[in-house]
Parts: structure tokens; C-alpha cells; sequence
């Protein structure tokens, strides 16, 4: 519950409208009395009727004051703002019944049809659950379509009554499947919007266009005119009266027309004045490569946040600072607004980076390949445009087959799963994520460290289907398979060469890629020229393509006498093409097969559109095996069953939120509060989880009455977390029977932990002998939700033998929990020991996994252990603590991170 007067830091957010421009929502306060009277004053007489249901030509000081001043609580109230406008007001108020509040909107009549009706219900209503409201009313005249059809389409289940005149709206605010889905989809519509302006914008202005060759500023402009931008391009520079054969303007004011791209190169404590000048003059976009911010050290950091607060302000979303610059090869746009000297090829690969040093590699890379793309994006210091923004753009764009990212951080990895495991279902997505880089953050952003264990990223790129590899190179190589080839519907491989020693080396790299050899020919003979060599090569691939066992096919090749790579490409591409299968090529020998056949494949960029320039050529037969491998396995996750969320029984949403409302009423802080038994019980019931009951005592004559109320047997416990386990060390004594029994067993426990402090007692009822496991939940700063599971022992303690999966999981992703670790083979019959019932850890580890995703302030849940038998489970210890960080603004209301 929030605390009277006050509210959260996150409940102010900026936002992404439905054309792509952005807002600044945040809670109404008295001082913007004056912003109120001036937003209803711009409004036309039918909106005032619509929302009064009267006109009145102004607002009276009384209705001022009741508007403006609420207590966040009971009475709530937003506004978005578009430079010092309001642009939006959006409120509730609590009704008799402190379940129920009647919500109400009112949307510039400038600013219609830009979602920002839906923006404020999703954050009113997420406010109203976090102070306990869970149902909204509203008042609306029939003839507001607009405003019925808001309440409409959120995805919540509206009750509808007509009264005197009025449609009386009713509707339960807690988050449903379907308007999670909603939120989403707008979410994703309004983020490619965004993106279409940035990266295929109708005209660009280059601000600190230079005439002096070399400078940034020069090569920006002389790229995108060389590059046959195909609008308008203006060059903005005050000192100059022409620019590349261009009239210069002194401002972006200036220059006729609007402006959709701005292109900023001007030293860094100038670009703050020139975003302010961008804003007054409408412009969409801001690209700027000027370095000095959070990548330097000082005052950069507060240049870089004032520089997005004043752009977002103006609506405008923001590549860089420090970045390279963006690509678009589409042909309808042809956009070189980069520090590349040249457009590249059109491809069909969208590509995203962060540091310019990346991107320059990454762009080398693909040019060595004649790699073509569809279009780039260098999000230098990624202050405001990152990759979860391209992706979303990637996944509309019909040019883009396959997407590449080189992710030197991860600011929303939980938003990042969200949309890499849609985006994967359609298209292949490529991450290069480092090991040694670790989980973090780019310069200029909040601070964050994560605590997510070791592989818990590696689990979260797993589990949304990406394709992982470690190096620019690596990137590449895949992409070059991805790009041009169809993706394999199996794990049937053919290994063709004309070198028996190669042929055995190939083969068997592709076993360890976990690729099946079911073909195998290394006798080829290509040395009696190319009329009789080329011939016999397509019949012998033909034939192989023709077998329904064979999924792709790999040729590697040492030089034959009178025949070139370049001959054979054809060959290869054309039995390829007719079989609809991905056939590889690695031509030994050869130094660099990509630049030796770049002439002949130049123009085509590895795209479908050209006869000779889909097979991919490789150097190296294991990188060429590594890159078929990584793509089989994303065919088969593509292929396979990805599960269901399922509806589980005996959830109570409302009761474990009102659990978590009351041990946090009025916490400010960050710090953690462990719940005690009682608490903890009734907040994991509201799930369906239950503990196994204990109770701790001092004295014997509290211990028997304990086992009495239990029930015999019982087992004699310390509560010290790290011995309560250990029969090794006396902390746990089992299968009590009697009186007499547990006096002995208390007597002698209390001798043997007195080294250790005297630690107190518990007795706990019996649970049928299983295999012990470990569930363990957190909430990490970077990471969101992560939930490990485990067998108890040594197996977690001393081999870190854990499986990872960030919420919201599947069935499919659930069984994969429980199967990962490799000691998990003892919970399917081991030497003799019956399996264990999977479907009721399973169905734990669903409960946790929703409870830990619906409940953020859930910072650590541990279950240790949980006994699992052949016929269920029983959890013996749970320990819950709870804390009060900033909420996931990605689960309950839109907003952009940084």
C-alpha cells in the first residue's frame, strides 16, 4: 500500500504513444493547476460534453484544487506531457466499497488516436492493485465510442449497463492472459513504430555538417548523399553557406520542410542546445554520434540523462550517443547514416551493436562474407534505442529473414526473453554475449548489480530460442547460414569430399554437434576438368539432396586441379535450391574463400535473389560444422513443443497480494524482510504450496506436546539454516516414536550443538522417505525472476549442479528445469530406486514460478529440502523474504527503461 501523500519513483515513467513518438506520464501534483486550465481551454466544446457531461468554457478553482490535489491512495491521478503541455489526464477515485474506484480520462483532442488512453488504464490500474483496488467503474456517454472502446479492448472482462442515458462500465483490474497479450501487442506496435521512423525516416538533417574532410560531421553527410538517400537531406552548419553541393542552413529551424531524422555531430556540450532546437522544430528521431557522455567520465553521465529527459520530452526517441550510425538498404529508402563509407548490399540480415568499435568489426565482418543486410543499427552508449527496440522492428519488417545482435549488456533481459522468444518463432535470432563480459549495464545507466547465479543468462537466451555464440566471427558464420539457406527440419547431415582424411574429420565434428551422418562421401573425384568433374559432382549431390533422411549437406574441398571455388559455387546452389535443403561449402586450402569469390557474389549480398550467392563458403570445416550445428539446434527448439502457462487450481491472486500489501504497509526501504512461519504459510497457500508444519519449543515438556499435537513419528530439528540438514553434525534426528525417544534425542542434540552456539529445536512431523531437492527463487536487478532448481547436497553445495529458468515458464520449459542438472537422472530410477513423482515437482515448480512472476516484492524464496517420493512431495523448510524494490515496470504497465 502506498504510503498517504506520497508515491513510488516508478510511478513516473516515459512511454511510447502508437505513432512511435514518446510521453512523459507521471502523477498530477498541485502545481500543475495552471497546465490543467490551459489543457482544457484547448479543447473543443464536444470533448468538455463528452467528459462532464456539460460544457463549461473553464475549470473553477474549487474543481482545480479537487483535480490537482490527491493523496495517491484513495484518489489518484496521471498526466502526460509533451514538452511543458499536458498532453493526457488520466485518475480514479476510490468509491464506498475500498475494493471498487471509478475511473475516468480525458485526451487532448491534438493527441487522439495515439493510444494514450490505453497507456493511462494500464497505469492507473496498476497503481489501484498496489493500493488494494481490484475493480473499476466508469460513467461514459454512449456517444464515446472512443472512450468505450479503451475500456473495451484492454483485455479485461467488461460489464456493460445502460442507465439514465450513461453506459455504466465494470470491470475487474487484475492482469488477465488476455490483457497481458494486449499489453504486449501495443507495446510491440508502438516500439516498431518508433523504430520506422529512425531507421527509414522520409527526410534526414545533418546537424554539424562540416566541410572539413575527414571530421564526423563531413562523413555523415557524404555518406548519406552518396549513399542515394532517396529524400530530402539538408546540411545544418551556421559557418557555412554550402555543403556537399548543398545550400547550407544556419539551424534546423531553418531548413523547409519536416524533418524525420536528425543526424547530430556537434562537440558534446553543444548537443544539449541542439536536441531543444530539434524539439521546437517537430523533429521525429535524433541519431547522435557525438562521444563525451556516459562513455567518458565526470559530468558526462548528467549530460547523457539531461539529453534523453529533453528529447523524450519532445517525443523523440534517441540512438546513441556515441553510436556509429544506422542502415537501411532497402531500396524505397537507401539510408547510410553511418560512419561505414559505403551503403552495403541489400540482405536479409537486420544487425544491431552498441559500441562503434563493435559495429566496425561486425560490419567488416560482413562485407568479407558479401553478407548483405537489410539494415544496422549502432546503439553506441544505448541511452534510449537498444536492442529489444530493433527487435520489435525486425520482427514486421518482410526484408529481415534472420537478426544479429552483439550485446556488450542487457538493460531489460526479462523484456528481452519476452520478445526473443516470439521473434524466434518466426526468425533466427543470433546473440553474441561474452562470458567474460558478464550481466551489466552500459555506460550512463542506473546501477544495477546483478545476483542471478552462473548460468542463469545462459538459461534465459536458451530458453526464448537464441542462438548463442561468442564471437563477432561466429556471428557471421551463422548468419551466413541463416541468411541464405533454408533452415534444416532435422539433424540428418551429408558430408561430401574429395579428401578421405578431411571427409573422416568433418564427419566427425558434426557427431560432436550432435548432427547425424547419414550420408558420407570422401572419394570425390574433381581432377579431370570441369566438363566431367562439375557433372558428376551434381549428380552425386542431387541424389543425396534427394534423400528424405538428409536435412542439409556439407562440401569441403581441397583445390582441385582446374577447378575454382567460383565453379563450383553454382553447382552447389543450384542442388541446393531445387531440394529446399541448406547445403554448406568449405573450401580448404583456400585463404579466404569469401573475398576470393566476393567479385562474383558482390551485388547480391547473400541474398535469395541471386543464383550464386546463397551458399555460405567457409575457411574452416570446424567453423563451418560449429554454425550448422548451432542451427540445427535452433531448427529442432523451433520445431519442438514449447509448452503451455498453465491454469493451475487453488491460486488466490487477491489473497496473496493482500498478504504482501500488509507485511509491506508503509516500507520505503530496499531491505529485506524475512516472514515469519504464519506469514509465510498463508502467502504460499494463496499458490497451493504447503510446508510441512513445525514447531519450535525451549523446554521438553513444550517438545512432547509438540509430538503430541504432530503426531508420532516426528523428527527433532535445529533452526540453524546451515545444520538443520547435516545428520552429520547432529542437526536432525529422524523417526522419534515415543517420549522417551525425543527426551534422549533433545539431551543429546543440545550436547552436541553446544559448540556450535546452541542453536534452538523445532519438531516437525515425518515425511515419507524420497530423493531431497532444492527450489530456490530471486528476484535479480537485471535478470528479474530467476528460479533454480537442484538435488540437496552436494550435488548444489559443492558441483553448483543447478537448473535455471526465468518466469514465466512453460510446461515444456518446467520439465526442461527438472531434467537439466546432471544428477537428475536419481529422480527417474537410479540402482534400483523407484522414480519419483515428476508431475508433482512439476507442479511446485509451476506455483513458484507464477507466484515469483506475479510478485515482484518476493525477493528470495528457498525450499530446502523438498522430499520427494514416488507418490508426492512434501516440503520441509521454506524460508520467504520480501522486500520493497522498484517495481518490473514491464509486467504491469508500460514504460521505457534505461
Amino acid at each position: 500500500m502506498v504510503a498517504q501523500g506520497l508515491y513510488p519513483e516508478y510511478w513516473e515513467a516515459d512511454v511510447v504513444l502508437r505513432d512511435g513518438s514518446t510521453g512523459h506520464l507521471r502523477p498530477i501534483s498541485p502545481d500543475d493547476a495552471d497546465a490543467v486550465q490551459a489543457f482544457h481551454m484547448r479543447q473543443s466544446q464536444n470533448s468538455i460534453y463528452l467528459r462532464f457531461f456539460t460544457y463549461k468554457s473553464s475549470l473553477s478553482e474549487k474543481e482545480l484544487k479537487r483535480f490537482t490535489e490527491v493523496d495517491h491512495v484513495g484518489r489518484v491521478a496521471f498526466v502526460v506531457t509533451r514538452g511543458q503541455d499536458i498532453i493526457g489526464i488520466g485518475r480514479y477515485d476510490r468509491l464506498d466499497n475500498p475494493d471498487e474506484a471509478e475511473v475516468a480520462f480525458n485526451v487532448s483532442d491534438a493527441y487522439q488516436g495515439r493510444g494514450l488512453g490505453s497507456i493511462l488504464l494500464e497505469h492507473l490500474a496498476a497503481a489501484a492493485r498496489e493500493n488494494g483496488i481490484r475493480r473499476f467503474t466508469a460513467e461514459v456517454l454512449p456517444e464515446n465510442r472512443k472512450m468505450i472502446t479503451v475500456f473495451a479492448e484492454a483485455g479485461y472482462e467488461v460489464e456493460r449497463r445502460f442507465d439514465d442515458g450513461v453506459v455504466e462500465l465494470n470491470f475487474n483490474i487484475d492482469p488477465t492472459e488476455r490483457s497481458r497479450a494486449v499489453m504486449e501487442a501495443r507495446e510491440h506496435r508502438a516500439e516498431a513504430r518508433s523504430m520506422q521512423t529512425l531507421l527509414a525516416p522520409s527526410s534526414v538533417a545533418v546537424i554539424g555538417a562540416s566541410r572539413s574532410w575527414g571530421s564526423v560531421g563531413y562523413s555523415l553527410l557524404e555518406h548519406i548523399v552518396d549513399g542515394g538517400f532517396t529524400g530530402p537531406v539538408a546540411g545544418v552548419n551556421p559557418e557555412a553557406f554550402e555543403l556537399n553541393g548543398m545550400v547550407a542552413y544556419g539551424s534546423i529551424a531553418e531548413v523547409p520542410g519536416p524533418v524525420d531524422l536528425a543526424v547530430i555531430a556537434v562537440p558534446y556540450d553543444q548537443v544539449l542546445a541542439v536536441v531543444e532546437e530539434c524539439g521546437r522544430a517537430g523533429v521525429k528521431g535524433l541519431l547522435v554520434a557525438t562521444a563525451g557522455f556516459a562513455d567518458d567520465d565526470g559530468e558526462g553521465l548528467s549530460r547523457q540523462r539531461a539529453l534523453v529527459h529533453c528529447a523524450r520530452s519532445y517525443g523523440m526517441r534517441v540512438v546513441g550517443p556515441a553510436s556509429l550510425g544506422i542502415i537501411n538498404t532497402d531500396p524505397a529508402v537507401r539510408l547510410n547514416a553511418s560512419m561505414a563509407p559505403e551503403l552495403p548490399v541489400p540482405g536479409g540480415l537486420g544487425l544491431f551493436s552498441q559500441s562503434a568499435a563493435i559495429g566496425v568489426m561486425l560490419h567488416a565482418a560482413a562485407a568479407r562474407r558479401s553478407l548483405g543486410l537489410s539494415s544496422a543499427l549502432s546503439a553506441g552508449n544505448r541511452a534510449d534505442v537498444s536492442g529489444n527496440d530493433a527487435m520489435q522492428y525486425w520482427e514486421d519488417d518482410p526484408r529481415t529473414r534472420a537478426v544479429a545482435l552483439y550485446l556488450e549488456s542487457i538493460g531489460n533481459p526479462r523484456k528481452f526473453s519476452r520478445i526473443a522468444r516470439r521473434l524466434s518463432r518466426m526468425k533466427p535470432v543470433i546473440v553474441a554475449k561474452s562470458d567474460v563480459m558478464g550481466l551489466q549495464l552500459p555506460p550512463g545507466h542506473a546501477v544495477r548489480t546483478t545476483q542471478a547465479p552462473a548460468g542463469a543468462l545462459d538459461a534465459m537466451l536458451r530458453q526464448s530460442g537464441v542462438i548463442r555464440v561468442e564471437t563477432n566471427e561466429q556471428l557471421m558464420d551463422v548468419a551466413q547460414i541463416v541468411v541464405g539457406q533454408p533452415v534444416p527440419d532435422g539433424a540428418g547431415v551429408a558430408v561430401f569430399s574429395n579428401s578421405l582424411a578431411l571427409g573422416k574429420v568433418l564427419a566427425d565434428a558434426a557427431r560432436s554437434q550432435q548432427l547425424e551422418v547419414v550420408r558420407m562421401d570422401a572419394h570425390l573425384e574433381l581432377d579431370g576438368g570441369q566438363s566431367v568433374a562439375l557433372p558428376a559432382l551434381e549428380k552425386a549431390l542431387t541424389e543425396a539432396l534427394e534423400d528424405p533422411a538428409v536435412s542439409s549437406l556439407i562440401l569441403t574441398l581441397i583445390p582441385a586441379v582446374g577447378l575454382a571455388p567460383e565453379a563450383i559455387l553454382p553447382v552447389l546452389n543450384r542442388c541446393g535450391r531445387a531440394a529446399g535443403k541448406a547445403v554448406v561449402a568449405c573450401f580448404t586450402g583456400v585463404l579466404d574463400p569469401a573475398a576470393q569469390l566476393e567479385g562474383l557474389r558482390s551485388g547480391s549480398g547473400g541474398g535469395s535473389d541471386h543464383e550464386d550467392a546463397t551458399v555460405p563458403c567457409f575457411a574452416s570445416p570446424g567453423a563451418a560444422v560449429s554454425a550448422l550445428g548451432a542451427v540445427v539446434r535452433y531448427s529442432r527448439w523451433r520445431a519442438g513443443e514449447h509448452g503451455v502457462f498453465a491454469e493451475l487450481e487453488g491460486i488466490d491472486e487477491e489473497a496473496a497480494a493482500a498478504q504482501l500489501a500488509q507485511v509491506l504497509s508503509g516500507v520505503r526501504d530496499v531491505g529485506l524482510r524475512r516472514l515469519d512461519s504464519g506469514q509465510a504459510g498463508r502467502l504460499l497457500g494463496a499458490y497451493g504450496i504447503s510446508v510441512l508444519p513445525s514447531i519450535p519449543f525451549d523446554s521438553i515438556g513444550e517438545a512432547l506436546e509438540a509430538a503430541e499435537a504432530l503426531g508420532w513419528p516426528v523428527a527433532l530439528k535445529t533452526v540453524e539454516e546451515n545444520l538443520r540438514h547435516r545428520l552429520d553434525f547432529g542437526g536432525v534426528r529422524l523417526n522419534i516414536g515415543d517420549q522417551s525417544g525425543l527426551r534422549a534425542g533433545i539431551e543429546a542434540m543440545r550436547a552436541e550443538l553446544r559448540p556450535f552456539g546452541s542453536p534452538g529445536l523445532e519438531i516437525q512431523a515425518m515425511a515419507p522417505p524420497g530423493q531431497a531437492c532444492v527450489i530456490r527463487a530471486i528476484e535479480d536487478p537485471l535478470l528479474g525472476p530467476v528460479i533454480s532448481f537442484g538435488l540437496a547436497g552436494d550435488a548444489v553445495n559443492l558441483l553448483d549442479d543447478w537448473a535455471h529458468g526465468i518466469p514465466p515458464l512453460t510446461t515444456v520449459d518446467v520439465a526442461d528445469l527438472v531434467r537439466t542438472p546432471r544428477a537428475s537422472r536419481r529422480l527417474f530410477g537410479y540402482q534400483g530406486l523407484p522414480p519419483v513423482d515428476i508431475p508433482a515437482i512439476e507442479d511446485l515448480l509451476l506455483r513458484v514460478a507464477l507466484l515469483k512472476d506475479r510478485h515482484p516484492e518476493i525477493a528470495l524464496l528457498r525450499f530446502n529440502p523438498v522430499l520427494v517420493s514416488a507418490s508426492g512431495l512434501a516440503i520441509l523448510s521454506a524460508e520467504v523474504s520480501v522486500g520493497n524494490p522498484q517495481q518490473r515496470t514491464d509486467s504491469a504497465r508500460r514504460a521505457m527503461r534505461d
